[in-house]
């Protein structure tokens, strides 16, 4: 998004991740939006893909699921070197279990709102996430191992690659979330 609109490379300014925070902060609003719904885009349609392919088959679901976003994370067209995974999770978890994506994006809204730092939004509705999804895939049911394990992979994938976010914060280092307009 940043390279078609201002012929840079989103990766060389900010904090050189392509996910969309720092596309909203290196270009604005717009294309961080985009961004972001092209990375859930692509974690979505990879599920219901395998959805469609294997007769809505949850555990083909999960591991779409867990592939698409560490294909997101390591991506083999910038050296292995891709975002952080966290649209893409939020897409690909979205078609087996809505609510419990919907109640986690809710979890990155109210941390982001209070505390300013879309990274700790980021690995508070992650880290939320297991949980969700165990109480909500189907209410009164625990979901298949085969969630459980794919929705644990994920989260522990995204937390790890948010690491140095956590340091930063720890230090006070992190940059609030403020979009450039």
């Amino acid at each position: 998004m940043v390279k078609l609109g201002r012929r840079h490379d989103v990766r060389s300014e900010g904090s050189g991740n392509i996910g969309a925070t720092n596309v909203a902060r290196v270009a604005g609003k717009g294309p961080g939006l985009l961004t972001l719904l092209l990375d859930a885009a692509k974690g979505y349609l990879a599920v219901a893909l395998a959805g469609a392919l294997s007769g809505h088959n949850v555990r083909w679901m999960a591991i779409a699921a867990v592939l698409a976003v560490i294909g997101h994370i390591f991506t083999p067209w910038l050296g292995f070197h891709g975002g952080k995974g966290v649209a893409t999770g939020l897409g690909s978890l979205f078609p087996i279990g809505p609510m419990a994506m919907a109640t986690a994006l809710l979890v990155w809204v109210i941390v982001v709102i209070f505390w300013r730092y879309a990274s700790l939004g980021s690995v508070a509705a992650t880290a939320a996430t297991p949980l969700l999804m165990y109480l909500l895939y189907q209410p009164g049911y625990a979901p298949p191992w085969s969630v459980t394990l794919g929705t644990v992979v994920i989260c522990t994938c995204i937390i790890v690659r948010h690491r140095e976010n956590l340091h930063r914060i720890i230090r006070g280092e992190e940059e609030k979330f403020a979009p450039r307009s």
